[in-house]
């Protein structure tokens, strides 16, 4: 899932972008800037969910956020949250740091 947000950190739009099996999606920083660019976005909260219905992040998550953060960056949009929701709860990569 992409939050869209303008420069006031408005929503613009939210979108789910891609869609996985039972554990695994495949994810393309190239659709995400793309589709971050068409909104005229400059900033996103990224989420995803986990059904196992643990919250923790993998190291593919964090990996893939990394990889998402950089390529959104040289386009000057910054990704203010990466939410991984699982069950009743949610962890977020910028309280734990790890934007």
């Amino acid at each position: 899932m992409c939050v869209y947000l303008d420069a006031q950190n408005r929503v613009i739009a939210c979108e789910e972008l891609f869609r996985g099996t039972l554990t695994q999606t495949s994810v393309y920083p190239r659709e995400v800037v793309k589709a971050a660019l068409q909104r005229n976005a400059a900033s996103v909260i990224l989420a995803h969910n986990h059904p196992s219905g643990v919250a923790e992040p993998s190291r593919a998550d964090e990996l893939l956020t990394q990889s998402l953060k950089q390529a959104l960056a040289l386009v000057d949009i910054k990704i203010l949250d990466h939410f991984v929701v699982a069950g009743a709860g949610a962890l977020s990569f910028a309280e734990r740091g790890l934007l």
